[in-house]
């Protein structure tokens, strides 16, 4: 048996990708115009929409689409010497920032960063929130996540999925996919070489959190998911089988 290298592992898994690529190119269609739909990306904290998907979310505006980022919290413990309500307005003030650069909208869940719950009254709160946008798609966390709010986020977002009759298109994303996010195995993967500069504008509006360091990863994110997906850059989703098949940009 010839042994397992790593170009070989990444030359394996790139065939593999494009044929699953290959398979959903009818369904992964730019939309007519005139089929304008809510989107919803919800993420723990500020700069997770971004990061995850920001290009998707740019590729969506230029569609026509209406784009909601939303964040569970206002990333109250994301900045080193600043008390919760001091971090939180800065990193409030950096996420409507972003969202404007990206042309979508800021939406904010309420609950604060570290000490996000899962109980019936957030379960409830949640789901009125996201019936209250309409969304026919949303995309959030992959529930397999080392961080805590990222698990949250994702399970939210289930909950109301289920709660609502399964009426939305259901996707989940990666961020650090390895570092963060766990075993995640995408469906499909979205071209965003032509919008990745205004992704990385976005993240880089938040500059409390080190922009620099962390998109350096998300580069080599986008360089390997192009590689599967068949492009030079690309974000990489999986789609909820049970859920309605929404076509992402193609």
């Amino acid at each position: 048996m010839e042994p397992i290298s790593r170009r070989n592992l990444l030359v394996t898994s790139g065939l593999a990708a494009g044929e699953v690529a290959a398979s959903l190119a009818n369904a992964q269609t730019d939309e007519a115009p005139g089929h304008r739909l809510k989107v919803v990306v919800a993420g723990g904290h500020p700069g997770d929409p971004e990061a995850a998907c920001g290009g998707t979310m740019a590729r969506l505006v230029d569609l026509g689409h209406e784009v909601v980022a939303l964040y569970v919290t206002r990333g109250e413990g994301g900045v080193r010497g600043k008390s919760r309500f001091e971090a939180g307005t800065i990193r409030t003030a950096e996420a409507k920032k972003a969202c404007e650069l990206l042309k979508a909208r800021a939406q904010f869940a309420g609950q604060v960063d570290g000490t996000t719950e899962l109980t019936p009254a957030r379960y409830d709160e949640f789901r009125k929130l996201l019936e209250a946008e309409k969304p026919q798609v949303v995309f959030t966390h992959w529930p397999i996540d080392t961080h805590r709010d990222h698990r949250t986020t994702s399970l939210l977002v289930y909950d109301a999925w289920l709660a609502t009759g399964r009426k939305f298109a259901l996707y989940y994303y990666e961020v650090s996919t390895g570092e963060e996010t766990q075993l995640f195995r995408p469906t499909h993967y979205v071209n965003i070489t032509e919008t990745e500069s205004r992704k990385r504008a976005a993240c880089f509006a938040h500059a409390s959190q080190d922009p620099a360091k962390f998109y350096a990863y998300h580069e080599e994110m986008h360089r390997f998911r192009g590689f599967e997906g068949g492009c030079k850059k690309a974000e990489a989703f999986m789609h909820h089988e049970q859920s309605p098949m929404e076509p992402l940009p193609g």
